[in-house]
């Protein structure tokens, strides 16, 4: 089948346009429970939905690091992070004016070795432990929802 003319101009056109994807880092954090392994899900500031902590790489960090400091600043958990990304999701972000930018978002696994009763963003956030199934269906972004749905 033949493309259009503008068909074949716009897909030869718009790659050059097209903004680079941001790099996130984000914390998959778990713990055993008698029920079996459970993700820590924590709400997103604005819109309330349940996300993974995450956030932007850190000067002088790893993105593996950078996903363990966001852990305990946005749920108030401790552990230990593996070094390799587990996976990754895209997804688009509002930044300040309304922007939407693409981010692609680097999933590091994290064992949870100890959850605080105060943290930084205690008061902003909420924070639950759910069955990767449960967390599959609460999360909205489809690439995420496969991570979680393979563990």
């Amino acid at each position: 089948m033949k493309q259009s003319a503008v068909a074949a101009f716009r897909n030869f056109v718009e790659p050059v346009f097209r903004r680079p994807e941001f790099v996130q880092t984000a914390a998959l954090c778990l713990r055993d429970s008698r029920k079996g392994p459970e993700v820590l899900l924590v709400s997103s500031l604005t819109s309330k939905r349940w996300i993974l902590p995450k956030g932007w790489p850190m000067e002088g960090r790893t993105l593996a690091q950078a996903a363990l400091q966001e852990a305990w600043e946005e749920a108030g958990v401790t552990g230990v992070v593996e070094t390799a990304p587990m996976g990754h999701f895209s997804y688009q972000k509002v930044v300040k004016n309304g922007i939407p930018v693409a981010c692609r978002c680097e999933v590091f696994r994290v064992a949870v070795t100890g959850e605080a009763r105060d943290f930084p963003e205690k008061g902003r956030r909420k924070r639950q432990w759910v069955s990767p199934v449960e967390a599959a269906r609460a999360v909205e972004e489809p690439e995420l929802k496969k991570l979680l749905r393979n563990l």
